[in-house]
């Protein structure tokens, strides 16, 4: 790498430079009065518009949602907005939506709850729960008939990034050839799963084979998306000097666009149009990190950052990372060690493996630079797990894909060459017919016969393989459903004897500790193991392994902690209305926690008198998707500083926690006699 020293030392000399420093300085405070006149002319014609500019920037478009008047236009304006994040988070247009949900439902409007479903969906898949988005996305279009094309669109469109954010390459060839099938598109594109599974030479080629014949000669930005495409597949196969020549040129044609005046552009256009120049200068500062040009790196990615953190797109949100990621490289090879570890400090969401590899890979080097070498020795180790982890995990899963891809990339090419040869074949009868000759049409016809019954015969012998091969792959899937359940059976056996015995060691540590509160502290330890516990030994003794019967689990729960507190909690007359009521282990666990927290504070501070008249009722149900939880005792109440000791309460901030986990909110009311609490949950 050239020095900046060294650089301006073999510059020539301007032969129009100013001979001595005094007209030097005149030139340049000149130059300066000017710039600043200009400024402030600007600044005084241009105020009004500017501050209505800004007013507008600052206006939330969760607002504008609110504030319209039907489902429709609501639809309109989620799908259709560049930023809805601008003001509100994603968290908060997903309790909105909700709400709007629950209105559709209760109306019965099944226009309104499909369109509420698809904005959740998508949300869903901005904030990275992928599982959550492609069960919505599915339910969604199983209902397709119903649906014009532009949902039809958005649905599969949502599956696709779902897919691929989960690797899951195959499932998504699926969704694009639906997509051709029902005509929303022509062609079904692999360049990008090609990328994905690190063959970006491949992907540039089939890449630029399909697009670069669609893009017209006058068409500025096509050609600026084209070439950024292409320059950035060079630079991710480590062709940094070709791809930084690519990735100048789309930037030249880009600016072409901005500022050709002659055609009018949308403001979307216009944003779309910023969102691609900041991923332009983003690689073309990844390219300079690459390259070791670590101080032209710096500003390229600060400025690309700062821009795509306004885009809603998972694929932004990932190049958020990675330019972060380089940018504190590359101020750490210019020992600029605070601004690299502010970048390192920064904690994202969904956040890959690779990018944490990277990430733990950089924080190593750190604290090598700062002599910082246990921290460093941590990070090292930790990368060694992850990429164990991941070597495991991804070698047979991309195996895997790329035979399905290739398979259907084989697929493809062999329809394409089965509609050649039906064309010429067309024109050989169309030829014989003109020449009239009857032998030759019939010695034909004769081979083409026999040709068909063998291709009969050999389909027909072929079709008998396949049914008996099918049988067999089914026999041996049904032995593995059967001992994947007696697997699973023996994993939550040995899940619950685990927790056991950690409830044993608490037990002992118990009888060896004299301090009360440290008594008081493992005994609800000790209480809580033997919830979670209870949850796997109920899985592995019924025979659905995805369900837990909640009437007799609670019933369970509470005998469990009455031998915890041995002294209380007998006389009390406890009432369960959870009667037919399941739920997975996901939301069972949470509930057990919960449930466990209640009864003990039930038992130890809600009847210190006498508990002969003490009452306790649970209430437990589900309606569809929806549930209501809510328990109440007839005990003396909460304090009257509960609110001031929610923060130092260990068992209220748990059971907080663990309602959020549930997406819902813990409410209490102290209304009354005792104490009620109680939560909806999805």
């Amino acid at each position: 790498m050239t020095s900046t020293a060294s650089k301006n030392k073999n510059k020539t000399q301007n032969p129009l430079e100013p001979k001595s420093y005094l007209e030097y300085y005149r030139i340049e405070v000149m130059k300066l009065f000017l710039k600043t006149s200009i400024i402030a002319l600007i600044t005084v014609f241009c105020h009004a518009s500017w501050g209505q500019a800004i007013q507008d920037d600052e206006i939330s478009v969760l607002n504008q949602f609110q504030d319209a008047p039907n489902s429709g236009e609501r639809f309109d304006i989620f799908f259709n907005s560049m930023d809805r994040y601008n003001v509100n988070s994603a968290y908060d247009w997903l309790d909105t939506i909700k709400i709007y949900l629950s209105n559709s439902q209760t109306t019965n409007d099944s226009i309104a709850l499909g369109q509420y479903k698809m904005m959740q969906a998508q949300i869903y898949n901005d904030l990275g729960d992928y599982d959550k988005s492609i069960a919505l996305a599915k339910e969604l279009y199983a209902a397709k008939d119903s649906m014009n094309r532009t949902s039809i669109k958005i649905v599969l469109d949502v599956l696709d990034d779902n897919y691929a954010n989960l690797q899951l390459y195959d499932k998504q060839i699926e969704i694009r050839k639906e997509k051709r099938e029902i005509g929303i598109t022509e062609n079904v594109a692999f360049y990008d799963i090609y990328s994905n599974l690190g063959l970006h030479r491949k992907a540039r080629n089939q890449y630029i084979m399909e697009v670069k014949p669609t893009i017209a000669d006058n068409d500025s930005y096509g050609l600026a998306e084209y070439h950024s495409k292409v320059g950035n597949y060079l630079r991710l196969d480590n062709s940094a000097p070709t791809a930084m020549s690519e990735l100048k040129k789309a930037k030249a044609y880009l600016d072409v666009f901005i500022n050709d005046i002659s055609k009018e552009k949308t403001e979307q256009q216009l944003f779309d149009a910023d969102l691609l120049k900041a991923e332009i200068e983003g690689n073309i500062g990844k390219c300079h990190v690459l390259l070791g040009e670590y101080e032209e790196a710096i500003p390229l990615l600060e400025s690309s950052i700062e821009v795509l953190k306004s885009s809603p797109s998972n694929g932004h949100q990932s190049e958020v990372i990675e330019n972060t990621l380089n940018l504190a490289d590359a101020n750490l090879q210019l020992e600029q060690f605070r601004d690299a570890k502010k970048s390192l400090d920064i904690e994202f969401d969904n956040i890959n493996a690779l990018q944490d590899i990277k990430r733990n890979s950089l924080l190593a080097a750190f604290y090598d630079r700062v002599e910082n070498y246990q921290n460093a020795a941590t990070y090292y180790k930790r990368n060694e797990r992850i990429k164990d982890s991941l070597n495991q995990k991804q070698s047979s899963l991309i195996k895997q894909q790329l035979v399905t891809i290739v398979a259907n990339e084989d697929l493809e090419n062999s329809q394409r060459l089965i509609d050649e040869q039906k064309r010429i074949n067309e024109l050989a009868r169309s030829e014989m017919k003109a020449k009239d000759e009857r032998i030759n049409l019939v010695f034909i016809s004769l081979i083409f016969t026999l040709l068909g019954f063998a291709g009969l015969v050999y389909a027909y012998l072929k079709s008998i393989k396949n049914q008996r091969l099918i049988a067999e792959q089914k026999h041996i899937i049904e032995n593995a459903l059967v001992e994947k359940d007696s697997l699973l059976k023996e994993i939550h056996h040995r899940v619950k004897n685990n927790l056991q015995m950690v409830s044993s060691l608490l037990s002992l540590q118990t009888k060896n500790t004299r301090s009360k509160s440290a008594i008081e502290a493992l005994e609800e330890g000790k209480s809580r193991v033997k919830a979670m516990a209870l949850i796997h030994q109920k899985l592995y003794q019924n025979d659905d392994l995805s369900v837990i019967e909640m009437q007799g689990y609670i019933e369970s729960l509470i005998n469990s902690v009455q031998s915890v507190y041995k002294k209380g909690g007998h006389n009390i007359s406890i009432t369960i209305d959870a009667e037919g009521t399941e739920l997975d282990i996901d939301r069972a666990i949470p509930f057990g926690l919960i449930l466990n927290e209640l009864v003990s504070n039930s038992f130890k501070y809600a009847f210190p008198e006498n508990d002969e008249n003490g009452k306790i009722y649970i209430h437990l149900r589900k309606n569809g998707e929806q549930g209501y939880f809510e328990y109440t005792d007839n005990g003396v109440g909460l304090p009257e500083d509960t609110e001031e000791r929610t923060h130092s309460s260990m068992g209220i901030r748990l059971m907080n926690r663990l309602v959020n986990q549930l997406q819902s909110k813990l409410n209490i009311d102290k209304a009354g006699e005792g104490v009620r609490f109680w939560f909806n949950f999805s």
